[in-house]
């Protein structure tokens, strides 16, 4: 399996004309089996919580909004039991250097989804929180089949809506401040590892995810 961490031309151009692409493969299998473990153990502990809208100082926890679960990952305490934050960098160096950015940090977290929930449209930027430049979404859902819910519905500017089926190691990168996009109803349990990259660095907060 060849990792999608390495991004080609073409597609960095692709993300500059349409606000967002689509890379298959991101990880490889080694870097799978670790995420697998991983995730599962953070499941089965209890330590994800119910995900909140809005800043730091100002979140809230509103169901009818979203209703996925979430750790927030740290490289210091991760970064031997999850072996990603390497390909995360590189993603933030090959943008910075295309895109003539100053992208100097990212947070991430793991989001489930049981079934049953969904996230309706947003922006992943707003003025309270405006540092997010580019999202980012890894699905981790083996076997995913027309049926179980769980799309990622995009919104771009210049073509009609388009639904993302959140399928195994596929990863989508796009303008946070541009795109709207929705988490469609899920029927199944439905798993990712999301996050931003940022300008600079800021404290973790409960904010959009996907």
């Amino acid at each position: 399996m060849n990792s999608g961490t390495h991004l080609e031309d073409e597609q960095l151009n692709l993300l500059a004309q349409q606000d967002y692409i689509l890379l298959e493969n991101f990880f490889t299998e080694d870097v799978l089996t670790q995420i697998e473990v991983f995730f599962e153990t953070t499941r089965s502990s209890g330590v994800l919580e119910k995900a909140a809208i809005g800043t730091k100082d100002n979140e809230k926890i509103i169901s009818e909004i979203r209703g996925d679960h979430i750790y927030w990952l740290d490289k210091v305490r991760d970064q031997f039991e999850l072996p990603i934050f390497d390909q995360l960098e590189v993603v933030m160096s090959t943008l910075n250097r295309s895109f003539f950015l100053s992208l100097s940090d990212y947070e991430f977290h793991l989001a489930l989804y049981p079934p049953g929930t969904y996230y309706k449209k947003h922006l992943d930027q707003f003025k309270a929180r405006n540092n997010r430049m580019i999202s980012m979404i890894i699905y981790l859902n083996p076997d995913w089949k027309t049926g179980d819910g769980g799309e990622l519905k995009i919104y771009p500017s210049n073509s009609d809506p388009i639904l993302i089926p959140p399928t195994y190691n596929r990863c989508i990168l796009f303008r946070s401040d541009a795109l709207y996009h929705e988490v469609l109803l899920s029927h199944k349990m439905r798993r990712s590892i999301t996050g931003w990259m940022l300008y600079q660095p800021s404290p973790v907060a409960s904010i959009p995810g996907v």
